[in-house]
């Protein structure tokens, strides 16, 4: 079988990179096709991958899926020797919760830190619903490490889909110099040693494409 994944620029798609990395740490086999978001004709090449017109769509010749959670969940039933959920059933429960909740919220930080591999600096957080919700992931990141730090380094020991979820919220705080607590921070530090967390970035920084939208000067 066969893995196509449809993604956009590695600069700044945040949903590219979840099925991304996840299929890169879980060592599961596919190809990229990079189609550069917001150019003349770009829509129409998303559309004849993605009936919902958005990246990314994962294709191979028994289905195509859009939207990185699906994706993951599909990853999940179709190669479950890579324990792409935690094995723990407990664990899988709230490693489901903690990505459905990255899934569907925290819009405020979407919208105020917009991925940006190329992005430095230290931003001046002074929205207190974007506060509440940089506050509500430091405390889902040092929850999950406190508890499962035996088990590994990343939220519930294993690397999971919850680490892929939040993987581009740790290249936003990475980039605009958000402060999180020390076992949040060193959360941090293990995503961002991934080698294909640091190939992603280093892509992403070689690309030219500017997206205005999603520059903050």
């Amino acid at each position: 079988m066969k893995n196509q994944l449809i993604i956009g620029n590695k600069n700044y798609s945040s949903w590219s990179l979840r099925p991304w990395l996840l299929m890169q740490v879980k060592d599961i086999p596919f190809t990229e096709e990079k189609i550069y978001l917001y150019c003349d004709g770009s829509s129409n090449l998303i559309r004849q991958h993605s009936p919902a017109g958005k990246v990314p769509v994962l294709e191979n010749s028994e289905v195509k899926v859009w939207d990185s959670l699906a994706i993951c969940e599909y990853l999940a039933e179709a190669y479950p020797e890579k324990y792409c959920w935690p094995q723990d059933m407990q664990a899988r429960a709230l490693a489901r919760s903690i990505a459905a909740e990255m899934h569907s919220g925290f819009f405020f930080i979407r919208e105020k830190l917009p991925m940006n591999c190329r992005q430095s600096m230290r931003y001046a957080v002074k929205d207190d619903a974007l506060q509440s919700e940089i506050n509500r992931i430091n405390s889902i990141w040092q929850d999950c490490r406190l508890h499962y730090q035996d088990q590994g380094e990343f939220l519930f020991g294993d690397f999971s889909i919850a680490d892929a979820m939040y993987a581009p919220v740790v290249l936003r705080f990475n980039s605009y110099g958000i402060e999180v607590g020390s076992v949040a921070k060193a959360y941090m530090r293990n995503i961002l040693a991934l080698k294909p967390m640091q190939q992603w970035i280093q892509a992403g920084q070689a690309e030219s494409a500017v997206i205005r939208q999603a520059e903050i000067i």
